[in-house]
């Protein structure tokens, strides 16, 4: 794929060209584009049969260590997880909030709770964001968070500019594809692509960053894929020729419906499972369904299909699992 044409000033980030940046918008080398006509959205949203928005799921919330040793790994609902590794705690993709939206008063509710109440949080060291879309980056829960622990935000390129507009104060430090950034106590997150877009209203489509992250502590390594087409599956088999095989990968396994939307940009729990066996994981959780209603399919849909690969392929049904809000992740156990 040839980088877009697009001559438009970046709002968020100025930068010298690279493979995945054209002076003025990055994308997906070697990806369909993931960018969508208004005619496009038009015609999967008059076209769609939505399906059917359930009441508050209900659900279980829990108590972390204040820290562990090992590696533990919570959900708390989406995208977001709170990972505690080698003493440290690191939350993804944090959102508090009960829209994912720019306002609170419209857009994607929750339907399923936070696994872990706010102020039951223990304290954050950092925070990595993977892309700036409002199930993402929300700004509300940053200010919390900013109050509350003041933890340094690692997140790619341009976001740091969306961050400082919209929670200043924050200790934010962006990177490119390829980054490394030093955790503390021998962990170290090394930002890995992912094959998205990024945007925060009409004007801005693909002006900042976005992508994975590949943790790394004293005998552990997590790979945390983001928001992600499949593609051709280059990205995911670099994983495990850089890295090695993860321990645990965090892997999105909803917002795929209809496919001819969604295809380039989300991928469904078949694809996920091939990112799990191209990457080597170990094992695999189940993220970004459930929580917010982002796409067509059912809920619950990601996860029975998730199940249906897993013994489709013979795999141990425990090695790849959906997550749900309160559940706990560590030694291979989900519990």
């Amino acid at each position: 794929m040839k980088p877009p044409q697009d001559m438009t000033g970046n709002r968020y980030y100025s930068g010298s060209k690279s493979p995945h940046f054209d002076g003025a918008r990055f994308f997906n080398p070697d990806h369909p584009s993931t960018d969508r006509r208004l005619t496009d959205l038009l015609r999967w949203r008059l076209r769609a049969k939505r399906p059917a928005v359930p009441d508050i799921v209900g659900g279980r919330q829990v108590v972390p260590a204040a820290r562990v040793d090992g590696l533990r790994v919570t959900m708390v609902g989406h995208a977001t997880v709170l990972i505690q590794m080698a003493g440290l705690n690191l939350l993804v993709d944090p959102i508090w909030s009960e829209r994912a939206s720019p306002v609170p008063w419209a857009g994607p509710r929750r339907v399923m709770a936070p696994g872990i109440a706010f102020n039951a949080l223990p304290h954050i060291d950092a925070v990595l964001l993977t892309h700036n879309h409002y199930d993402h980056l929300d700004i509300p829960t940053l200010k919390r968070l900013r109050d509350q622990y003041d933890p340094r935000v690692i997140t790619p390129l341009g976001n740091d500019t969306v961050i400082a507009r919209g929670a200043p104060g924050m200790t934010v430090q962006a990177a490119d594809w390829g980054g490394t950034v030093g955790l503390g106590a021998g962990c170290e997150v090394t930002l890995h692509p992912a094959q998205h877009w990024s945007a925060r209203g009409a004007f801005d489509r693909r002006m900042a960053l976005w992508c994975g992250f590949v943790i790394r502590a004293p005998g552990a390594l997590v790979y945390v894929a983001g928001d992600t087409g499949y593609g051709n599956g280059r990205i995911f088999r670099d994983v495990q020729a850089r890295f090695g095989a993860p321990d645990l990968a965090i892997l999105p396994i909803g917002a795929y419906a209809p496919r001819w939307f969604m295809q380039d940009q989300h991928c469904n729990p078949e694809e996920a499972v091939q990112i799990m066996l191209d990457c080597g994981a170990r094992a695999a959780l189940g993220v970004h369904w459930g929580t917010f209603l982002l796409s067509d399919e059912p809920w619950g849909e990601p996860r029975e299909k998730l199940r249906l690969e897993v013994a489709r392929l013979g795999l141990a049904e425990a090695r790849f699992r959906a997550a749900e809000p309160g559940d706990v992740w560590e030694e291979g156990i989900l519990f």
